[in-house]
């Protein structure tokens, strides 16, 4: 009499696997278009009704107007960030930190992309010998004040060119400032430095197309949450909740600011959402944009991840409240 061996258990478990349900993305996919067959009627109610036409149309406005800038900006970001050695700007920039600060800051100018690409940039600065404080006004400069947000800017807000300028100084104000206050008050406990280099292809050509799909992915995806988030604010949130805090001009303020920090919006796009916000003025707006580029949800993982969290948990809340603080003032006077 022979006796049968049992099978193994990963033969086991494999065969159970098959003979289980397997969720690929066919069969997700094949699932959602029945289910959507199957409602098609509540569906198209749905589409018809006013307030869903209102979403649309400034979800597709919104997106229109910002793609172009958006992936020019990432294309420009990649062309800098592969081809120019990150080794010119620490040659570039003074030694003494009191100079290097505000060369740093203008400096930001030369990279026109979002502000997910000045994160590694700033540590690939850092571990060329930039001072810290320099290469830190670089950070929140870099996505703030390039000519690619500036003329966003202008075709977002095409009947306020001061908003434009509004934008430049503030933000050049806060990157100087945060640059100024970490020389004099930052210790080098806070601050852990880059351990590796940005990542690299095997070819420039190869990590300049890897870059590109990358931030154009995570672009794109921060530019249809911020546009699906002003259009269920246009035509979903009650406008008397809006006016009233519109209406206020602390509130209107710490609204948008924080607004700016939650939405995570790529700086190419941020400024047709903002534009779309007409409820609010435009110093509450200029926040906004200010707060946007330096400061939100992915920088401050960013950053947590690049020079590590006693630094991000220092560095993220004084520079909300300096972006703030110098919107407001900047507004006061220019707006």
């Amino acid at each position: 009499m022979t006796t049968m061996k049992a099978a193994p258990a990963e033969d086991r478990g494999a065969a159970d696997e098959s003979r289980g349900w397997n969720f690929d993305s066919l069969l997700v996919l094949t699932l959602l278009l029945l289910v959507t067959f199957s409602l098609q009627g509540p569906i198209r109610r749905a589409l018809s009704a006013p307030a869903m036409q209102n979403w649309m149309t400034v979800f597709v406005a919104v997106v229109l107007q910002a793609l172009p800038f958006l992936v020019f900006g990432v294309l420009l970001s990649a062309i800098l960030a592969v081809f120019v050695p990150p080794s010119f700007f620490a040659r570039a920039l003074p030694k003494r930190p009191a100079l290097a600060v505000p060369l740093a800051g203008v400096a930001g100018a030369v990279l026109p992309g979002c502000e997910c690409a000045s994160v590694p940039v700033a540590g690939a600065l850092i571990r060329r010998g930039v001072t810290p404080a320099a290469a830190l006004a670089f950070l929140l400069s870099a996505p703030a004040i390039n000519p690619l947000v500036l003329t966003a800017t202008a075709v977002a807000f095409p009947g306020n060119p001061r908003m434009v300028l509004a934008r430049f100084v503030a933000s050049l104000l806060v990157a100087c400032a945060m640059g100024w206050l970490w020389q004099r008050l930052g210790r080098p406990g806070w601050l852990r430095p880059p351990e590796r280099p940005s990542p690299e292809g095997t070819s420039k050509g190869a990590a300049f197309w890897g870059m590109v799909r990358h931030d154009v992915m995570h672009a794109d995806g921060f530019l249809v949450t911020g546009a699906m988030a002003a259009a269920t604010l246009k035509a979903l949130v009650p406008a008397g909740w809006l006016h009233t805090a519109a209406e206020n001009p602390v509130v209107s303020v710490l609204v948008l600011a924080i607004f700016a920090v939650l939405l995570s919006i790529c700086s190419e796009a941020d400024a047709f959402v903002a534009a779309s916000l007409s409820q609010f003025s435009l110093t509450a707006r200029l926040a906004f944009l200010v707060v946007g580029p330096m400061i939100d949800l992915k920088l401050f993982g960013m950053q947590a991840a690049t020079f590590g969290r006693a630094f991000a948990f220092r560095f993220a809340p004084t520079t909300f409240a300096l972006c703030v603080a110098v919107s407001v003032l900047t507004g006061a006077v220019l707006l």
